[in-house]
């Protein structure tokens, strides 16, 4: 485990860190990841569940989407309003329209109703032995997380990008970390 207090020089090193990843690794950690997902969905059913659409990269879960679907399960993605505000999630399938939202993040077209998932996948820049997450610094997870009823949250990342900084008193632990090589 790496250790850094410095959070913006941390994220910067870990999402350098990620885009080293060779296409073959991160592809075999990506199906790692995805057939970890599906084993805790077997013993954690959801019907909603909150994804997202990778960035700077992040373990790409859509190969997963199809499948999800055959199993009857909703997509929804994170939609940001308002800045500093909580996410909004909108429900999603492939194929769909995607548009840019107030963070510049690439969400549903269609946001005539939002939706509750009862378990988020978070991806995490970095992230702690005790569940807290490193990510870009905007907090809109934590926010959304802070809210009075919570989804289940599990926090997607490389086992590589376990690292120590001191959790802020905003931030909020997940309830699961799911790397490649195990679930924390």
């Amino acid at each position: 485990m790496q250790a850094n207090h410095d959070k913006s020089a941390l994220r910067h090193s870990l999402i350098a860190a990620r885009k080293a990843l060779s296409a073959e690794n991160k592809m075999q950690s990506d199906q790692r990841i995805m057939a970890g997902i599906l084993a805790f969905l077997n013993s954690h059913p959801v019907s909603v569940l909150g994804v997202y659409l990778p960035l700077s990269g992040e373990p790409d879960l859509m190969p997963l989407v199809e499948t999800l679907h055959k199993r009857d399960i909703r997509i929804a993605l994170p939609v940001v309003l308002e800045k500093n505000q909580a996410l909004h999630y909108a429900t999603w399938q492939p194929g769909d329209t995607l548009v840019k939202d107030a963070s510049g993040t690439m969400a549903p077209a269609n946001r005539d109703a939002f939706i509750s998932p009862e378990l988020i996948l978070v991806p995490c820049v970095g992230f702690t032995e005790t569940r807290y997450r490193l990510g870009y610094g905007g907090g809109y997870f934590d926010r959304t997380l802070a809210q009075p009823i919570k989804p289940l949250a599990v926090g997607i990342a490389y086992a590589f990008t376990c690292v120590a900084f001191a959790a802020s008193a905003h931030d909020i632990a997940l309830d699961w970390i799911l790397t490649e090589e195990k679930l924390i």
